[in-house]
């Protein structure tokens, strides 16, 4: 098999994840606690290195396809690794259901027949999963590009945004609020659970490893710059955003990033915004694809899901994985369309929440358990690499009992 990902693209496939729809509504989610909404992030920013340095040591270690439960597999055997690997599964196809819906939703502003006749929102959902999916079909390096071009693209109006309105408005005119009037540390910690669901999918270049040029090296440096990348750009974007609309207004806002771009570029501005966020789910829906195929058809041929799930066409693409998956987020963007059913997507989406920082804390545990069996042959524990583990499985716990509390 040819390997096709090298640096820039696997990094592109870590942001391009991670960066999603997600980050239009931030500033409006984070705009009650003013200032005090940057203490969050860094909190959250420094807990998602933790893990992304955790994935970097096992992905250094020994590349495996697959990602989170290949890891867990080699530490605790084959019936966590299930169990990992059937929720790491389910947590990307739901979510795929979730972002092909997010860019239906975009998608009314420049197709406003979407809000007058509700069928149509369903179809543009399914009709982009199946475009992804083809495009995927066609082998990882087709998709590779596909993923470097809506990286660069979404990262424009994110980074324009962000700058003008850092440099046009005034942070430090940005009040300190505590809304709920709750002790520090606990207000820090509602911030960084809100944050850190923006950075899911900061494992992502460990699944495809068979397609990476030089696995070893490349995949911890895009682990950890396309975490960081993600980082920059999110707290840029944000503290633009808070910059030039009062707190007040930012919080009511259904679109902040829109409302930001109308004062820099006037009624252009939202259309220019539109546009970005389209191209950010785009992004985010084609990678998520990629991880879902991979993930089946590694699972296929490790024993842990069904064997006819890890054939492949001539290209080495998981064929039969990738329509399966595809099949079922149809299935699921249908059941949303009905609004008798909406509160049972819901819950599909919570338990796809837990499904994926659980896989995060079995594969922060494997970081240091394998540590432990490699000292026992003889090897030597790196502490800063041991010590960053059992941070990352600390982390990791937080961020679990932090999404329970909220949810």
């Amino acid at each position: 098999m040819k390997k096709s990902l090298g640096f820039w693209r696997s990094w592109a496939l870590v942001v391009g994840t991670i960066i999603g729809s997600g980050v239009f509504t931030l500033p409006a989610i984070l705009a009650p606690y003013g200032n005090n909404s940057f203490y969050g992030w860094g909190v959250a920013v420094l807990g998602t290195l933790s893990i992304a340095f955790a994935f970097s040591h096992l992905a250094g270690r020994n590349p495996r396809i697959g990602g989170p439960h290949a890891f867990v597999e080699e530490a605790f055997g084959h019936y966590p690794a299930m169990i990992v690997a059937w929720g790491y599964w389910i947590s990307l196809w739901v979510s795929i259901a979730a972002i092909a819906t997010a860019f239906s939703g975009y998608s009314a502003i420049f197709i406003p027949a979407i809000t007058d006749y509700p069928f149509i929102s369903p179809m543009i959902a399914i009709g982009a999963v199946w475009v992804f999916t083809y495009i995927n079909l066609q082998g990882v390096e087709n998709v590779s590009i596909v993923q470097m071009i809506t990286v660069i693209l979404k990262l424009i109006p994110l980074f324009v945004i962000g700058t003008i309105g850092f440099f046009i408005g005034d942070i430090s005119s940005v009040p300190a609020e505590n809304p709920n009037n709750e002790s520090f540390p606990a207000m820090i910690s509602g911030i960084t659970i809100l944050v850190m669901f923006s950075f899911i999918g900061i494992e992502s270049a460990t699944v495809p490893s068979e397609n990476v040029i030089d696995p070893k090296k490349t995949i911890p440096r895009a682990l950890v710059w396309g975490t960081l990348t993600a980082a920059a750009i999110y707290i840029l974007a944000t503290a633009g955003v808070m910059s030039m609309i009062p707190m007040n207004e930012l919080q009511n806002s259904t679109s902040p990033f829109a409302d930001a771009a109308s004062l820099i570029f006037g009624d252009i501005g939202a259309t220019f915004v539109g546009i970005g966020a389209l191209i950010a789910i785009a992004g985010a829906l084609n990678s998520n694809i990629l991880l879902t195929g991979t993930v089946l058809m590694a699972g296929a041929h490790e024993k842990i899901l069904p064997s006819f799930l890890k054939k492949v066409n001539d290209d080495g693409t998981p064929m039969t994985a990738l329509i399966f998956s595809s099949m079922l987020t149809t299935v699921v963007i249908m059941i949303n369309s009905s609004k008798g059913l909406l509160k049972a997507f819901e819950i599909m989406i919570l338990i796809a929440t837990f499904a994926i920082l659980l896989a995060y804390l079995g594969a922060t545990l494997a970081s240091i358990k394998l540590q432990i069996t490699d000292h026992s042959n003889g090897k030597k524990i790196n502490p800063v690499t041991m010590i960053n583990s059992i941070i990352a499985v600390l982390f990791s716990t937080f961020a679990i009992v932090g999404a329970w509390v909220i949810y």
